[in-house]
Order: structure tokens, then sequence, then C-alpha cells
């Protein structure tokens, strides 16, 4: 091993795993039953807040998320908080005005936020750039992530020249995000040994829906890897990462061993295996390996969206094809990683064109920004043929989108709101955050407990192809637009990265 340094390690419970697993349900209630054990254990930091979360206090779970997170704060006074940002998007869906990126950041800091991992979808480092700024200002953690994926234009090199860049551009550390359970073990060796030449910290995070995490983890460690993202046993493999027990007990007496105590984090474990109970975790997630994801690339919270589209339109039966065109789809658009929204984006457009039996006959308005250059920079050419059906003779923005945004924060306003935090929810989720506003006040009805845990209350009753379930065909090709101007529940339901 090059190192003698113990191996950090990030947990993950609170929010990529139940994330991963159970639809971003967990409930604050239940993560205060773990909260100040897990704040005995030691971590490197603990991931509690960012990524679909915030949505989904909003809109399902009937919280606050900026109170889950100041609540949290109380709670885990010795351990750094971290949380997963998207960027220019935030924790939306849709590149947000500067303007909004500050306060956004602004206020998670002042309620305690202390590491921002940062990406982007296309990886295009512009639109990290505002988020990376206000972070380091503000004094926190500014954690520049790389997405990993495969490709003919994703190699090595090209993760180690962004990951040269983003140092440049103030990184305190990297993070390698490997959403889909891709990176293989001797290819994770080789890029955390070239990123470490940068002389940052490197962390890796890794889905075991390929079944490779753990493996993957133990060649980083031997290459000097930082700090490693795992997640308490009951609520770790299947879509989320590997179990913290099983990293620290492999660890354990080499020269990397984590120090961590192995029965506190068992008795936790024993208490999470209580508070999974509550929530619906269907078994094709939770367990095994989803060899789609070695085959065709996509991720297990992507695979479910596909899944779940057919089924709406009585078309189950086609998941073979809609597999089949994916990679086309995705060739298609130069090749973007698949994570929020881009995995929204072309598993969409590609379910549209196996359903219509001709591609891109009929494209979705999120297709169509994108090839205009809405999203960012591809990370290579479209294809000219359907840049030519979107756009015929004009050119594709090439400058920073959020640069056509105006300010946006000095002209919200929201009747219903109590206080600054409920107009940056507003800004970034207006129709979900004025539904939250309204059941807050009484004036609607609010959410039964009995529905907030787990995936949707219709997956648990019987398999889609049996719901009695009315459609509209013309809002399929939209979904991502629907998803992006919260219109879409269902959608939403599934695990997102």
């Amino acid at each position: 091993m090059q190192s003698s340094k113990p191996v950090g390690i990030t947990d993950t419970t609170l929010r990529d795993a139940h994330q991963s697993l159970m639809a971003t349900r967990m409930q604050l209630k239940h993560m205060l039953d773990i909260a100040a054990m897990m704040d005995k254990v030691g971590f490197h930091s603990m991931e509690v807040w960012g990524g679909a979360t915030f949505d989904s206090c909003l809109r399902f779970l009937d919280e606050d998320p900026w109170e889950r997170l100041r609540t949290l704060r109380e709670i885990i006074g010795k351990t750094k908080l971290q949380m997963l940002l998207r960027g220019q998007n935030l924790v939306g869906y849709r590149h947000y005005s500067d303007d909004v990126v500050e306060a956004f950041v602004k206020k998670a800091v002042a309620y305690g936020m202390d590491i921002f991992r940062i990406f982007d979808a296309l990886n295009d480092t512009r639109n990290m750039a505002k988020a990376m700024d206000v972070t380091k200002k503000e004094g926190a953690h500014v954690q520049a992530t790389i997405c990993y994926t495969l490709s003919p234009v994703h190699n090595i090199e090209y993760f180690v020249t962004m990951g040269s860049q983003l140092v440049e551009m103030g990184a305190d550390s990297l993070a390698i995000k490997d959403m889909a359970g891709m990176l293989a073990p001797y290819d994770a060796q080789e890029l955390v040994s070239r990123l470490k030449e940068l002389g940052v910290p490197i962390q890796l995070h890794c889905h075991y829906t390929g079944g490779m995490a753990s493996m993957s983890y133990l060649k980083a460690v031997e290459a000097g890897v930082d700090v490693l993202d795992t997640a308490s046993s009951p609520l770790a493999m299947g879509t989320s990462q590997p179990p913290t027990e099983s990293i620290v007990a492999t660890l354990k007496g080499t020269p990397r061993d984590t120090g961590l105590d192995l029965v506190l984090l068992s008795d936790i474990g024993e208490k999470v295996k209580e508070i999974r109970k509550h929530y619906h975790i269907p078994l094709d997630i939770a367990l095994g390996v989803d060899t789609n994801v070695l085959n065709y690339q996509i991720p297990g919270g992507m695979m479910s969206n596909l899944v779940s589209q057919l089924a709406q339109q009585k078309a189950a039966h086609l998941l073979p094809e809609v597999l089949k065109e994916v990679p086309r789809v995705r060739e298609d658009l130069g090749y973007p990683p698949l994570v929020t929204p881009t995995s929204q984006i072309v598993g969409s457009q590609a379910v549209v064109n196996v359903l219509l039996g001709e591609r891109y006959k009929m494209i979705s308005t999120e297709v169509k920004n994108y090839v205009r250059g809405m999203y960012g920079r591809p990370p290579a050419a479209l294809d000219k043929e359907l840049q030519k059906k979107v756009m015929g003779e004009e050119e594709p923005v090439d400058i920073r989108p959020a640069d056509l945004l105006e300010p946006q924060m000095e002209l919200l306003a929201c009747d219903l709101a109590e206080s600054d935090d409920d107009l940056i929810s507003f800004a970034l989720l207006p129709q979900v955050a004025e539904t939250f506003f309204k059941r807050r006040k009484g004036l609607e009805e609010r959410i039964p407990d009995e529905e907030k845990g787990g995936f949707p209350a219709e997956a648990k009753k019987k398999p889609p192809q049996e719901q009695k379930r009315e459609t509209d065909f013309a809002k399929l090709h939209t979904v991502d637009d629907a998803l992006l101007h919260d219109e879409d529940e269902d959608l939403l339901a599934y695990p997102t990265v």
C-alpha cells in the first residue's frame, strides 16, 4: 500500500443510501434515532443533504429541507456534514441564475454545511465554477467532482485532465463519482494513482450496482485514496454503496486501518434495521447485481424510470429494445454521463423512439434544449442529422448556459413564503414548494404518514401491468420537461443520483 494514513470514511446512510434504495423517503424523525450515535463513530464526514433529498422533503414528506439541515447540525456536533450539489442545477433539475446559486450556498453554509460535493452532469466545469467560487468564499470545503462513465471519449486521460482543471479552479479535494457502479477495480487503481499526483485529497464514491464496488475500493486504497463512501450495512449494496462494516473490517490491522469501532458500527446497523422496517424497498433494487449497468451503462435509478414509463404505456415488453436504444441516443447526444438530469433526458427519448417505431419522430423539449447547448458542452460531437433536425442551420450556444439567465432572487414573490429559506425553496421548485407551503398552513390536506415510506403505494400493491391507470401519451415525450417544471411526481418517486 502506498500510504500508511488511515482511510477516511464518509457515511451516506442519511442521503445517498436511502435515496438509492427507498426513493429518498427516510424521514427526519428516523434520522434523529441514529444521528447522535453516528456522530460518535469518527467518520471523515456524513452525507446528509442534497441530491434528491431537498425535493423529496417538500414533495413527499411534508418536511422543510432547511429545517432538516438545521436540526441535524444541532445533533451532529463533531462530524463534518456533507452534501451533493448539482453545480448550476443546485438541488433542482435545470440551471438557475447565479444569484440563486449564491443565495443557496450561503444559506447552506450558515446552517452548518461543511463540505460541498459539486458536480455537473456533462462534466462541464463551467457549470461548476459559480458554486465552487461561492463555497470557497463562504469558507466551506469545495469537493469538485468527476462523473465517471465509459465511452469512446471518456478515459483515464480525460478524467485526469478534468481533475487538473478543477484543482486550478480551487478544488480543496476531488471526488470520483461512479454513479452507475461501472468503475472496474484496476481502472480505479490507475485513476486514483493519477489523480493523487495533482496534490489534493481524493475521495471515491461507488454504487454497488455492477457488483465491483468493494473490489474497486480495495484497489483504490492500494493506490492511496484518502476517503471512501460507505453506508450502514442494512442500507448498503444493491444500488447503494458498499457496507461500512465490511470495509472497516477489511482494512483492520493494515497500514490503512480506518480506526473505526466495529462494535459501535454494528450497534448502529441494528438500529438502521429497525428504521428500514418503516419503508418499502423493492427486492430488485436492494439485492443482487444489475448486469444491465455493465452491458448498457444504465444506472439503477434510470432503469426504474424506464420500467415505469413503459408500464404507464402498457409496453413493458419493449424494455429489451429500449435498453438497446439508450446507448444509441447517448451516442447521438455526444456520450453524456448518465446522471440527473441527463439520464432522464436520454432515457425518455429512447422510450419515445421505441414506442413510435421511428427514431426522433418526436423530440422532447429537453433533448432540443440539450442540442441547443442549454445544458452545457457535450463531451463529444453530436449526431449531425439530429442537430440539423432540431436547429436547422443555427449554431448551438457555446457560452456557459447560466450567462443567459437574468438575476432572479429580487423578482421572487410568493405570498405563502414565511422566510428567506422559503424564497430559496420557491426559486428552485416553485410548484412543489408552493404546495408544501399550503399544506403547512393547513390550506391543503397533509400527506398521511403511511404514504411517506418507500416507493409509491401503487408499486407495493400490484405489478404495473395490472394497474388501472390512464396516461396521456403526449405527455410521455416531455417526461423530463415535466420533471423540470415540477409536474410529474412518478418520475421523481424513483431514485436519482
